[in-house]
């Protein structure tokens, strides 16, 4: 495990994690909740986000840009864009809106143009995987070819099996076993 990995798992554990009732995305009922934005919007958390969504995705070939669904991925993307840059690497970011904007020029996929290129789709905590396949819609219909979907933490509630029987390859960083959840 890297240090930056640790690191993150520490943090997540201590400031992310909370315990009682809660209602997930699904409806489903659950004993603890993930709130990643905890976490990914602190300036001493996310450079180690990025450094280890980075480490996740480097295995994966010609990746011209990352993001996804607006909100959730929003300070994820941002976080790889950053570290990436810090070591070299030119991934663009984009933000992916719930609903194509109704002026301007009516964009649903925000940032850099995606058309042609090798996307990552970003996701903080998966559940069901609903956001990381709307984003994909979207990304597609913007012309965008999906090299996968990268996930910081990931529930072990279905999200990678689906994503993964729509024909996408799913990585995530951090899993239940990791902050102590199983």
């Amino acid at each position: 495990m890297t240090d930056a990995r640790s690191q993150l798992i520490d943090y997540i554990k201590t400031d992310a994690v909370f315990h009682g009732d809660f209602t997930l995305t699904s409806g489903k009922k659950a004993s603890y909740y993930v709130d990643l934005r905890r976490v990914s919007l602190d300036h001493r958390v996310a450079p180690l986000i990025g450094q280890v969504m980075l480490d996740l995705i480097a295995g994966i070939r010609d990746v011209d840009a990352v993001g996804g669904m607006t909100m959730g991925a929003d300070p994820i993307a941002a976080a790889v864009l950053h570290q990436g840059a810090a070591r070299g690497l030119a991934y663009d970011a984009f933000v992916v809106r719930k609903e194509p904007k109704d002026h301007g020029r009516g964009r649903q996929v925000e940032g850099p143009d995606v058309a042609g290129k090798r996307v990552i789709v970003l996701e903080d905590t998966s559940t069901t995987g609903g956001s990381p396949l709307a984003a994909i819609a979207a990304l597609e219909r913007a012309g965008a070819i999906i090299a996968g979907v990268a996930v910081v933490v990931d529930r072990n509630t279905g999200a990678g099996e689906r994503i993964e029987e729509a024909g996408y390859p799913y990585h995530y960083a951090i899993g239940l076993a990791d902050l102590g959840l199983e």
